[in-house]
């Protein structure tokens, strides 16, 4: 009889990676689910799977006996005109995720969602887990497809036909930066000739996807049927994120500081820059309307039910440029 086991998606992703590691490090008998095999994986004791979320033969084949499934496979930066594609591996995959877990009588999933599926409170109110999402409410495709699948995904466990627990990620740091982030284009770029400006406004919730595999494997254990967990970080101004990393990377903090104004004018022009030289974007309109949005969530439920503790962003860019510096000489 074969050990029992769990099936990853996402394990090439930033989290997904962090994820691997961990579950292989609890002992876990661990199955990964991946389109094409990577060097990254050399070293780790999992089984290979080759499939997509997009295809439900290939979920079927792979959730078939699986204690656990976790689902972290999705897309996050994508071309302006690609949204289809957002909508078809985001909303349609996981709806892909839950029928095959349906059929195949997994015990129970653990879906990454975003705290991306959160409307901004006004006034800097504090975030707090809730049961429902509001698509059309949110600005930006990626948050409205996380939404609609996390709506998905409770809906079928109101319903009786699914045991799952949710959790909502905030930015993401930390090692294991194989695909270059968005954040770990701009470190990379800060290792290599600082940074010559910073900003004077902006916020945003920072975490190490290795608080954030820990959340998730802790879900998987004790987490109650049909709740969410905000895993989120510390909450940082962007000009201290900024000089943070230039102190870990030993490098000048800098003096000039632009305002919202002169970024939201050059914003447009930096898209068509991302776009001709396929650089990781980095400021865009649509990451400025999300700096200067609400980011105070509330870690308090899931330090409270999944013993849940995370690093400071300091000790996580440390960490991130360490690796970086190791992995790319």
């Amino acid at each position: 009889m074969e050990k029992s086991f769990c099936v990853l998606t996402g394990a090439t992703g930033h989290i997904g990676y962090a994820l691997l590691k961990k579950l292989v490090a609890e002992g876990e008998n661990v199955k990964i689910l991946i389109r094409k095999d990577s060097k990254q994986f050399d070293g780790i004791e999992c089984e290979k799977l080759f499939g997509d979320v997009t295809d439900p033969a290939s979920l079927e084949k792979a959730f078939e006996g699986a204690d656990v499934v976790y689902h972290l496979a999705g897309l996050i930066d994508i071309n302006v005109g690609q949204d289809d594609m957002v909508w078809k591996v985001n909303y349609e995959g996981t709806k892909n995720v839950v029928e095959a877990c349906k059929k195949c009588g997994v015990r129970r999933l653990v879906y990454a969602s975003s705290v991306d599926a959160y409307k901004p409170l006004p006034n800097n109110q504090l975030m707090v887990e809730k049961e429902t999402f509001q698509p059309d409410e949110l600005d930006g495709t990626y948050a409205k497809t996380k939404a609609s699948a996390t709506n998905y995904v409770f809906e079928n466990v109101r319903n009786g036909l699914l045991d799952a627990v949710v959790v909502y990620p905030g930015a993401c740091i930390g090692p294991y930066d194989f695909k270059v982030s968005n954040i770990g284009e701009m470190v990379r770029t800060v290792i290599k000739h600082g940074y010559p400006v910073s900003l004077n406004f902006g916020a945003y919730n920072f975490v190490d996807i290795r608080d954030i595999a820990d959340g998730m494997y802790a879900a998987a254990k004790q987490g109650r049927t049909g709740e969410g967990y905000i895993l989120c970080g510390e909450q940082i101004s962007v000009d201290d994120f900024i000089c943070t990393l230039c102190r870990v990377c030993g490098k000048r903090e800098p003096k000039l500081k632009m305002g919202y104004g002169i970024v939201s004018l050059g914003a447009p022009v930096c898209e068509v820059y991302y776009k001709i030289s396929k650089a990781t974007p980095l400021f865009t309109r649509y990451s400025i309307r999300k700096l200067i949005s609400n980011c105070n969530f509330s870690i308090e439920k899931a330090k409270k039910e999944l013993g849940y503790s995370p690093m400071s962003v300091e000790q996580s860019l440390k960490d991130m440029v360490e690796w970086i510096k190791e992995n790319e000489k």
